[in-house]
């Protein structure tokens, strides 16, 4: 196959969003959230002037997922969120269980 086919293939199965966890470095605090750049997000959050991540900043990003589309990273955002619950929060965040079986 040429080159450029390798090249298309790849683009095309790139992950272009991402569903993500921050933890607070103050106390075990989480934010869930879904972007097509988490690391500028992170930034975002630990430089806004008002708002929840400002209260509790500074923030590290501890988990990323990758999905082709929008919808299903914030699908994922809205499943996690609906868990309320820090212990599954933790699993995930540890690899502990797959994001994938949830969905």
């Amino acid at each position: 196959k040429p080159l450029a086919y390798f090249y298309v293939e790849a683009f095309f199965m790139a992950m272009n969003y991402y569903f993500y966890i921050l933890c607070s470095e103050l106390k075990e605090i989480y934010y869930y959230g879904s972007s097509d750049d988490p690391d500028r997000r992170l930034g975002y959050h630990n430089n806004e002037q008002s708002g929840f991540t400002q209260r509790h900043r500074p923030w590290n990003l501890l988990f990323t997922h990758g999905f082709k589309t929008r919808q299903e990273a914030e699908a994922a955002e809205r499943l996690v969120k609906a868990w309320k619950s820090k212990k599954m929060t933790r699993l995930l965040i540890r690899g502990k269980i797959d994001l994938n079986n949830y969905l």
